[in-house]
């Protein structure tokens, strides 16, 4: 390893260990957090391939079959950008439906879905609508459940036929940031095991020291351009399996600014969104590849009806260098789905910016848990009317 890739990580791996300072900073382990991914990742892989538990998993859920994630927030988010890859790549049917959704109606889930293995993802391990699905399950159904968590002790792995814990990705702040991309990126290897795609395996390999080497030179941009101006509305925009890292990115930039803000597929915010830009409104892109031209055009457009447009590009084109006022180029050869972790990234930085810039703590935002922990009371699930 190189000296300068060993430091690097080195870094990073104290920031992901390090405690709160005597006089705690504002933001201060949200930003280690998030600068720590590279080291996480690093971390994901060497356990991947050196530990038993994880190794099993692709022994426990099955190529070949229907899959269907089960999680909340942030959680669900990665389960849906990992359905859209696993969909793809795999050739098999894979979704993902909020717990809550899934509590109302279960048999109706199954039968759209047909599926006869489950994940069930909660960072905390505690969140009591995925807590009450694995519950139903064990009650209800002969199905395989996997459960997904950060957490050494949890009720889930009680209730879940097997358990996943990647502890070491854990947060010490309240959102989710090296813990989204790094259940992101185990699955990711799981596709690649799955689908026997060296390539693929080969390419997330190289992930983690490119993002460190990305992150020198992009994070303070990130950060300042977050932090200089004010804005009334927060859009961001994505095709695909972007579409969902746009959802996340929404929820990021709520979680930690207390503002407002929405997501749409790129190419359907001109179909009635597109009334809100304006001098006051901030539009992230998150430019797939297969639409990337497409993508393109809007942002021109959204440019000229005067909104502010910050694209996140694998490599932008002139157009994209004229119309964009903040441009991040991710500039990696890598398979497009190799780099939705890297992607996720820009949105992280841009919350915490917008979020001290507004005076307040991302690392404890208001009216917010790390769980969400409901009362007690029966997990048998309410039927909706109709159903």
């Amino acid at each position: 390893m190189k000296k300068t890739r060993r430091r690097v990580l080195q870094q990073d791996a104290r920031a992901a260990r390090g405690g709160r300072s005597a006089s705690p900073v504002a933001g201060r382990e949200t930003l280690q957090e998030i600068l720590s991914q590279p080291a996480t990742w690093m971390e994901t892989a060497r356990r991947f391939e050196e530990n038993a538990e994880l190794l099993e998993i692709s022994q426990i859920l099955s190529a070949q079959e229907p899959c269907l994630f089960i999680a909340c927030g942030s959680s669900y988010y990665v389960s849906r950008t990992i359905a859209a890859q696993w969909t793809r790549l795999l050739q098999a049917s894979c979704t993902a439906v909020p717990a809550s959704e899934f509590l109302f109606a279960p048999q109706e889930v199954l039968k759209r879905t047909g599926a006869r293995q489950v994940v069930l993802v909660s960072r905390s391990g505690k969140t009591t609508e995925v807590l009450r699905a694995a519950e139903w399950f064990k009650a209800n159904a002969a199905v395989r459940t996997l459960g997904v968590t950060c957490s050494e002790t949890s009720v889930l792995e009680e209730l879940c036929t097997h358990t996943v814990n990647l502890l070491w990705a854990d947060e010490k702040s309240m959102v989710m940031t090296r813990s989204f991309t790094s259940i992101l990126l185990l699955f990711e290897r799981l596709s690649a095991k799955f689908a026997g795609d060296a390539g693929l395996a080969s390419a997330l390999d190289g992930i983690p020291e490119k993002t460190a080497r990305w992150l020198a030179v992009n994070a303070d941009k990130i950060r300042a351009f977050g932090a200089k101006r004010r804005f009334a509305d927060f859009v961001f925009l994505g095709q695909g399996a972007h579409y969902w890292l746009a959802q996340e990115a929404a929820l990021k930039l709520t979680e930690m600014s207390s503002s407002y803000a929405q997501a749409y597929h790129t190419l359907e915010f001109r179909h009635g969104p597109k009334s809100i830009a304006s001098a006051d409104t901030l539009i992230t892109f998150l430019l797939s590849d297969a639409a990337a031209e497409e993508e393109s055009l809007i942002v021109g457009e959204l440019r000229k009806l005067g909104a502010v447009t910050l694209v996140v590009a694998n490599r932008a084109t002139p157009a994209l260098r004229r119309d964009s006022d903040l441009l991040v180029e991710l500039g990696l050869d890598e398979p497009e789905y190799a780099r939705l972790a890297m992607a996720a990234i820009p949105a992280q930085l841009l919350g915490l910016a917008v979020g001290l810039r507004k005076g307040l703590n991302p690392d404890m935002p208001k009216n917010l848990t790390r769980a969400v922990v409901l009362g007690s009371k029966s997990v048998a699930p309410v039927k909706r009317r109709g159903a």
